[in-house]
């Protein structure tokens, strides 16, 4: 659970109204009573206007954030983020930026999106230091280093050294909570020595007195390297608020794998339930939005069942998700085998389930935008213009259908074995229908879009109905989004054993060493671009599924990339 954040300490915040206020805003927040919470925290907030202190009163505006993703409520956490963000603008209040900034980093991470939560805490250290926030800042490098420990542990590191420093400066009450956090680091590059030494100093600062939040998981992996697992499995139970994690490291250690697996499951089916409640909630906050906008404007209803369709569908998605996180982890032989495989299965669910959440919250959000400026009165549109955004919510309601449409298709092609329904198809015919049909949704003409065949209008191609398309669609798609103004062009021909298919495009073009690593589940060259990661991957199934193969031309010139199919002709 994240705690309050505290603004800077001022001689005049001594008045009896004042302290009372501030103590009941932090009481109804430990307590986690909304009620009481928003009421004591909105007369403070008027209180502090009053004084005219605007650091303050954006403290507590951040501290409304934090309650809200302590309860799980992302979306409403959002958009209070945005609006701070937006009042900071107007005011012109550059210095307390960092504020709204650091609220967007503590949601990205919220939501696993860590590398957009990365570059906020970076740019919130940057502003502080340019201010002069330092003793604010090591709880920032701390926040970076969440992040890092996984993935870099010797970035952590090295973050904890400069949070150290730094501290060392402005705030050496921070200092022995960091030096703890440290000790942890240690223990989990399984540098035995100095999480030791680091353990050592912890006591002797526990016996002056000092406490650290990280004490209790200090004290576990101590009894867990002593050899003693049930005083371990006891300290994780009795202290640990989310123990499961921590007891089936304990019974991992001690090489118990099938105790292990068991607290790793109650872990992992703890996980899905948190993920749900926040998928849950935010869509709920979603479809408040619009039930609002309804009562304002009726003409907005179009729009408003438009976007329940869309929450039917994403929860279809959720569903087909758990399936095939569920299928993947009952094939397991070996306990410590099982234990292991278990781990990673979780690591790709939980990445996909943040990727879609990732892919469908900008769609959604461009949506509800406009159709809150749909059913505003006050907004005199044009025609032009009411058009313009018509268009715009057609285009991301069609990026919300492409993506649940790649994984229900992927999911069906991965559960079909064979095609039966085979017969002879017009190549020349069902391209030109593709290229048509394409051409709409992207609004390409012609010129930039472009189709050239040297195949006979006679040439026939067996195959099942529609398949062709499905093929080319996800690699026109890729083609487009990275030549926003050049050409692309889909080309047609034979070799004589072979019916031979390119994409070809102008964009910014593909490493040669990234030829292969594209067509993994879920990869993206750039994680800022739209979709899941699974169009190649389709699309290469697809075709070897009829015997063929889709692959980069590595020896393709350029400028741009060319993707080849080529599916074997059967008479």
């Amino acid at each position: 659970m994240a705690t309050p954040v505290h603004a800077a300490d001022n001689d005049y915040k001594t008045s009896k109204e004042y302290l009372s206020l501030r103590d009941s805003v932090h009481r109804a927040f430990n307590a986690a009573d909304s009620m009481k919470f928003f009421t004591y925290v909105k007369q403070l907030e008027s209180y502090l206007m009053k004084q005219d202190d605007m650091h303050a009163y954006y403290t507590q505006r951040c501290n409304e954030i934090v309650f809200l993703l302590n309860r799980q409520c992302v979306f409403e956490a959002y958009k209070k983020a945005t609006q701070l963000s937006k009042e900071l603008t107007e005011r012109r209040l550059e210095k307390e930026m960092y504020m709204a900034i650091n609220m967007m980093g503590h949601i990205y991470r919220y939501c696993g999106d860590k590398e957009s939560a990365k570059k906020c805490f970076w740019e919130v250290i940057k502003r502080m230091e340019k201010e002069g926030y330092d003793e604010s800042i090591p709880p920032i490098y701390m926040n970076l280093v969440s992040i890092y420990e996984n993935e870099d542990p010797a970035e952590a590191l090295r973050l904890i050294d400069k949070a150290a420093e730094v501290a060392r400066n402005s705030s050496p009450e921070r200092l022995f909570d960091i030096e703890s956090r440290r000790t942890l680091v240690y223990y989990n590059l399984n540098d035995i020595p100095h999480f030791m030494e680091g353990y050592k100093a912890y006591r002797e600062g526990v016996e002056q007195g000092l406490t650290s939040v990280h004490g209790r998981k200090l004290e576990i992996y101590h009894q867990v390297l002593q050899g003693n697992t049930e005083e371990a499995l006891r300290l994780a139970t009795e202290t640990e608020d989310d123990p499961y994690e921590t007891i089936s490291e304990v019974y991992a250690k001690a090489g118990r794998w099938k105790e292990a697996y068991k607290y790793f499951k109650l872990g992992a089916a703890k996980t899905d339930s948190i993920n749900s409640e926040i998928l849950s909630n935010s869509m709920q906050g979603i479809q408040h939005e619009l039930q609002h906008y309804e009562m304002k404007r009726r003409e907005a209803s179009m729009w408003f069942y438009g976007l329940l369709v869309i929450v039917s569908l994403l929860g279809m998605l959720v569903i087909a998700l758990v399936y095939i996180v569920q299928s993947r982890r009952c094939h397991l032989k070996e306990l410590k085998i099982a234990y292991e495989h278990a781990l990673e299965a979780d690591k790709m669910k939980t990445a996909f389930i943040q990727n879609v959440t990732h892919e469908v919250r900008t769609p959604l959000n461009v949506i509800s935008g406009f159709a809150q400026v749909l059913a505003e009165s006050g907004y005199d549109l044009s025609a032009e213009e009411r058009r313009n955004i018509a268009d715009t919510m057609q285009h991301n309601t069609y990026r919300i259908t492409t993506l649940i449409n790649e994984v229900l298709e992927m999911s069906k092609l991965d559960a079909s074995a064979t095609w039966d329904d085979m017969s002879e198809i017009p190549v020349n015919d069902e391209l030109h229908r593709v290229i048509g049909d394409f051409r709409k949704e992207v609004q390409r003409t012609e010129e930039n879009l472009q189709f050239v065949t040297t195949l006979d209008d006679s040439f026939m191609f067996r195959s099942q109905e529609g398949v062709l398309g499905r093929m080319l669609t996800p690699l026109l798609d890729n083609a487009v989004k990275s030549t926003p103004e050049g050409i692309v062009t889909l080309r047609a021909e034979t070799n004589g054993k072979q019916l031979v298919l390119t994409v070809e495009d102008q964009g910014i073009g593909i490493p040669a060493e990234k030829a292969e690593q594209i067509f993994e589940r879920f990869f993206k060259l750039d994680s800022f671009t739209e979709g899941l990661g699974l169009g190649l991957t389709y699309s290469r199934v697809l075709a070897r599924r009829m015997g063929g193969d889709v692959k980069l031309d590595t020896s393709y010139q350029g400028p741009g990339a060319r993707f080849v199919v080529t599916l074997p002709i059967k008479k």
